[in-house]
């Protein structure tokens, strides 16, 4: 089985930069507190560095 990760949005977007509400979105997350299931890979991980500050990670 391949390794999954859950991320969850913890922070607002409100007055965040256009380029980490896309980065935000492309990962699959539209409102706070809302969990999803991504590849464990390196182009998901890069989007989550980006984002660190807002979201949470469970490796699966």
């Amino acid at each position: 089985m391949a390794k999954t990760l859950e991320i969850k949005l913890v922070r607002s977007l409100i007055g965040k930069s256009k380029d980490q509400r896309a980065t935000v979105k492309s990962l699959g997350l539209h409102k706070l507190q809302q969990v999803v299931t991504q590849p464990d890979n390196p182009q998901t991980r890069g989007k989550i560095e980006k984002v660190s500050h807002l979201v949470e990670v469970v490796e699966g």
